[in-house]
């Protein structure tokens, strides 16, 4: 097998102590040799779909991928660029991804796939995001820890209105009415979310509405937006904010939760986009900064992004748990392609290529 290894393949093993055919957690067991070539023609693409199609295995692909970000693969593969990878970096870069049009897309191609997936995957409140593990030990306290401090920042006081810009299955809406006494008026781009949300805080003083962001009217003491940033989109970074100005009180506050990742990484990862979140854009910290201007001032900025990699480790334990229940379903190539999604989450975050603010 060695020999047709190609050298550039070759050469980010050996910097990444990646062997091909070994025994470690990490290493790679190639199924089809033309495994080599799909990387080298489509990138990270390639890798993620070889796997998803069963060309390669390894007992611990979050530790395989955050290796190789750590030599930084992806750029080294980046340089053989196809006619595929740069139409998809002009794409990123001059086209409005995340336009109204689109706006739906994400939601009917991942958060619509089956609550039951969700469900069985993340925390009892169902967050979808960064649990904080400052003081918590499991997965359902990280999650409460983090929604007390959503609350605590953003200064709730009962009676309040509260807006919730992309609010999932309605965990974070739920939380703050039983808690802290405020209505909240929930929004989500996902019918399944939708649904589910409104069962889940049925009785409670919360309005749960599938609409776009741009779409909003009224005025709130209060607006949240959690997860929800990266699918917002750099091109319109300008009219999320000035909508969220025109939404909150003179003196309310505004909390962002969002991924964000560092220079030099730019568009969105080829099979993410393609399998998991189509159209996103992750954010860098001077994007944020500088579209902000003279809307808001920013009064804190907290980074956990370390609590990330923790947090897909548990919601990864649990897919495993429920898998068994879910295969005949959902079918082999769907749990391979969630365990590659979830392992590549990790590793992005490991390698430091993620932050959570």
């Amino acid at each position: 097998m060695s020999d047709k290894i190609p050298p550039l393949i070759a050469e980010i093993c050996e910097a990444a102590d990646v062997k091909i055919g070994g025994t470690r957690p990490w290493d790679f067991r190639i199924h089809n040799p033309n495994v080599f070539a799909r990387v080298l023609y489509d990138g990270s693409l390639g890798l993620g779909e070889a796997y998803m199609d069963g060309w390669w295995d390894c007992d611990a692909i979050d530790d395989l991928l955050s290796r190789f970000l750590a030599v930084k693969a992806d750029f080294s593969i980046a340089n053989h660029l196809n006619p595929a990878n740069l139409l998809y970096i002009l794409q990123s870069k001059f086209t409005n991804m995340q336009s109204v049009r689109r706006a739906f897309q994400v939601g009917e191609r991942h958060y619509d796939i089956g609550n039951d997936v969700f469900a069985a995957m993340l925390d009892p409140r169902m967050i979808y995001s960064c649990g904080y593990w400052e003081y918590a030990n499991s997965l359902a306290q990280t999650q409460e820890d983090k929604l007390h401090m959503i609350c605590t920042k953003l200064e709730r006081a009962r009676g309040e209105r509260l807006l919730d810009i992309g609010c999932g299955w309605g965990g974070l809406a739920a939380f703050a009415a039983e808690h802290y006494g405020v209505a909240v008026t929930g929004v989500t781009i996902s019918r399944e979310q939708k649904t589910l949300a409104e069962t889940r805080c049925a009785g409670l003083p919360v309005d749960i509405q599938l609409t776009v962001y741009r779409s909003l009217t009224g005025s709130y003491d209060k607006v949240v937006s959690v997860g929800m940033f990266e699918h917002v989109g750099h091109k319109n970074y300008a009219t999320f904010f000035k909508t969220v100005q025109r939404l909150v009180e003179p003196h309310g506050l505004f909390l962002l939760h969002t991924i964000g990742k560092t220079p030099p990484v730019s568009e969105t990862d080829r099979w993410i986009n393609k399998y998991i979140f189509p159209n996103g854009h992750i954010p860098k910290a001077g994007e944020i900064v500088n579209h902000l201007g003279d809307l808001m001032v920013i009064e804190d900025w907290h980074n956990f992004g370390h609590d990330y990699d923790l947090t897909v480790q548990g919601w990864r334990k649990n897919f495993n748990r429920a898998w068994p229940l879910l295969a005949e379903k959902y079918g082999p190539r769907f749990g391979r392609m969630m365990q590659y999604y979830l392992a590549a989450s990790m590793a992005n975050f490991r390698a430091g290529r993620g932050k959570l603010w």
